[in-house]
């Protein structure tokens, strides 16, 4: 797991490098949105509100990292047809929802990312989210270009590659981010438990 973390780290500022260079050069991707934060607002190295990314979530609406500020992130990435895995981490990201106080989770912001961006437009996460009764807050779906999900899975570790034109092998790793978009914790595989993710949660909410 440490190797893991190191490897992220080493990923994460890489990709923040490149963001920095690519925002430096001004006017040579003018459809990129540029983000000032304060210096009294300033946020680590580290932290994935650094990432330039745009996304669209299940509504529609085009949003990026930096709008979940202050807000503790559980987030997995997942497609909405698979059948295998899939549904057990979904069930998993509920289980832990249920296991939080009901008075924390106006804090928390559990956060499903596509990998199949072309299949699941908001409309279909949408429909998705009602059909598992996940269509209220704190749930959040969500679903970008391609770069910007293998960007994304590669601050996570997750790998990810379609085995077929309906369906991807995938990591089956949770991970929770800290108020300030730094990754905390991450556990890995399906059916473990919630415990030790509610607790992470629940000492990242504590430290806010």
């Amino acid at each position: 797991m440490k190797n893991r973390y190191k490897m992220m780290v080493l990923v994460l500022m890489s990709l923040l490098v490149s963001c920095n260079t690519a925002t430096d050069k001004k006017g040579q991707n003018d459809d990129q949105p540029t983000y000032v934060v304060s210096n009294d607002e300033a946020i680590s190295d580290m932290s994935i509100y650094n990432l330039p990314s745009q996304w669209t979530n299940q509504d529609g609406e085009a949003v990026n990292f930096l709008d979940y500020r202050g807000k503790v992130l559980v987030t997995v990435m997942i497609y909405t047809s698979c059948q295998i895995a899939c549904p057990r981490l979904v069930a998993d990201m509920r289980t832990i929802k249920e296991r939080l106080p009901e008075d924390q989770l106006d804090k928390v912001t559990m956060l499903l990312i596509s990998i199949d961006p072309e299949t699941d437009t908001p409309e279909r996460l949408k429909s998705f989210a009602i059909e598992n009764h996940m269509d209220q807050e704190p749930w959040v779906f969500l679903r970008s270009s391609e770069a910007n999900t293998r960007e994304f899975a590669a601050v996570l570790a997750v790998n990810y590659r379609r085995i077929s034109p309906i369906d991807f092998s995938h990591s089956n790793i949770i991970s929770v981010f800290n108020d300030k978009g730094e990754l905390v914790f991450q556990q890995e595989g399906i059916n473990v438990g919630p415990d030790a993710i509610v607790k992470q949660v629940e000492k990242a909410i504590s430290a806010m």
